[in-house]
């Protein structure tokens, strides 16, 4: 125990620097953990060897598995169904294109190119075809993007562009099993019910049972998470969905949703982000340079060149148009999901590997620092909100003042 607790503060160090490095430089804070995470990684390997940081540990896995989880089910959660429903021909084309695109293109390159196997080029294909929804929900959260309909349609296409790649990483290379049709089963009934399940449960405790929501929520998105790994999917995949049916029922105690959000983002995505840097090997990517180039530039044009000209006929801003194509040309969870899928099914080799977490990762940096720095539209930003620490806790004010003064929100 005391190893864990050791590495846990490390980690939770690198976090508080990334927190303050993200607030000097005035750039997303993901970003700055991610690059925070290469650095340690790399420093840790040099002078310790091995997994000297702790990234492969079972325990740590997992509470960065849980980040990306809650982050995807907050995502979802912040999805309005009927704004989504009158974006759906803006999310349906920009999310196929998003996802079609690089997926051509960089499958393509990886075969001809490069000289990869079919089966290592189609998985960079499906690898480099996603767009990062932790990384833009961060990003949409820290810009107050997240409320607005810009926002809502990018979040929306971000999800089709990653529906995409699951499937596409399902009929190539998973099989289709009678575990496929079970988990879908599942989740048709799980889900078409929840909100009614939800809203019994908040109605007859929760205001007098402490977070029984909060644990309600991470056991359907647990429960519902083990039963897609078993079914050869990924826990992100329900998580997103569920929050999409949530949505109306969550967002009606916005202070359940902040509490929920100060979980996930103060304790649980810095493990996430900051593992996803350090596990990028610096020098399998320095011997491949040209490799890591060629595959980053193919992914980043290919979104570039398919997006740019279909986003334009829904926004007339060139700031708008630019920050919603470079966004969706973001890349991690999904990417490294299909490049670890790939590496523990014996699809590619751990130089491929390497390279494609390292293009993948590097898509979330560079796409997102240009949009930030150069096409942030401003105009669209909501005024600024009170900080979160700022803001009333509920459990430092008396009982007769949450009453009061709240008229009796969640006590969670």
């Amino acid at each position: 125990m005391q190893t864990a607790y050791a590495v846990a503060a490390i980690w939770l160090a690198l976090a508080v620097i990334s927190t303050i490095l993200a607030n000097r430089l005035r750039i997303s804070m993901a970003l700055v953990e991610i690059c925070v995470g290469i650095a340690a990684g790399a420093l840790a390997a040099h002078f310790w060897g091995g997994d000297a940081l702790g990234a492969e540990l079972p325990w740590l896995k997992f509470i960065a598995g849980s980040g990306a989880v809650l982050l995807t089910f907050l995502a979802g959660a912040e999805l309005d169904p009927a704004a989504v429903k009158l974006k759906m021909r803006e999310v349906l084309s920009v999310g196929l294109v998003g996802f079609i695109a690089p997926f051509l293109g960089c499958a393509a390159l990886a075969r001809f190119a490069l000289g990869w196997e079919v089966g290592p080029s189609l998985l960079a294909g499906v690898a480099l075809s996603t767009t990062s929804m932790a990384v833009v929900y961060a990003v949409m959260l820290e810009h107050g993007f997240n409320k607005t309909g810009f926002g809502k349609g990018i979040l929306g296409a971000c999800f089709i562009n990653d529906l995409g790649t699951v499937i596409a990483l399902s009929l190539i290379f998973a099989p289709f099993t009678y575990k496929t049709i079970v988990f879908i089963g599942v989740c048709v009934a799980l889900l078409s019910v929840l909100p009614w399940l939800t809203e019994t449960l908040t109605r007859h405790y929760g205001y007098r049972t402490a977070a029984i929501r909060t644990k309600w929520i991470l056991f359907v998105l647990f429960g519902l998470g083990a039963l897609s790994l078993w079914a050869g999917s990924e826990a992100v995949l329900p998580a997103y969905v569920a929050g999409m049916v949530l949505a109306r029922t969550v967002s009606r105690d916005e202070f359940f949703v902040r509490r929920l959000r100060t979980l996930t983002i103060g304790f649980l995505t810095p493990f996430y982000f900051i593992r996803a840097g350090a596990l990028v090997s610096i020098p399998a990517m320095l011997a491949a340079p040209l490799v890591f180039v060629a595959l980053l530039a193919a992914k980043v044009a290919a979104k570039i060149f398919g997006l740019y000209p279909l986003i334009s006929l829904f926004r007339e801003e060139r700031s708008e148009r630019w920050y919603y194509t470079l966004l969706m040309s973001t890349g991690l969870t999904f990417g490294t999901i299909s490049a670890l899928y790939g590496l523990s099914h014996g699809i590619i080799s751990q130089q491929q590997y390497s390279v494609l977490v390292a293009v993948v990762i590097g898509s979330a940096l560079v796409p997102t620092m240009i949009a930030n720095a150069w096409f942030l539209p401003r105009h669209l930003m909501p005024a600024a909100p009170m900080a979160e620490e700022e803001l009333p806790e509920l459990d430092a004010l008396p009982l007769g003042d949450v009453a009061v003064e709240f008229n009796g929100p969640s006590q969670e």
